[in-house]
């Protein structure tokens, strides 16, 4: 990720969490304005969707998702991605779709340029 950092801490996931997201069937996005110039991005995947190797499959794919599309996100947001049950078995032509349609919904995304 060129132009973004990783989200750690504890606090700041909560303080996100408690400023509301948006969802759909895969996952759950919650962004939030920063005063840095640059993206945080965080991702979380619960146990009850399975063994490390499952979780970590998901999580990878998520991290692959942002950096490909990185340079659309809009700089200076915390972003928080919770995965759903059902982001286990999509593909992930299908969490492009839906990691991006979330960005687009919270207002984090770059006006398409014809």
């Amino acid at each position: 990720m060129e132009f973004s950092k990783s989200l750690k801490l504890n606090h700041i996931f909560r303080r996100l969490y408690a400023a509301g997201g948006s969802g759909n069937k895969y996952l759950v996005l919650y962004a939030r304005k920063n005063r840095l110039g640059e993206n945080r991005v965080g991702v979380t995947v619960s146990k009850k969707l399975g063994k490390a190797v499952v979780r970590n499959r998901v999580r990878r794919r998520l991290r692959e998702v942002y950096r490909l599309h990185e340079s659309r996100f809009l700089p200076g947001w915390d972003i928080v991605v919770v995965a759903r049950g059902r982001a286990v078995d999509a593909s992930f032509s299908e969490l492009t779709g839906a990691y991006l349609a979330l960005a687009k919904k919270s207002g984090i995304l770059r006006e398409e340029q014809p």
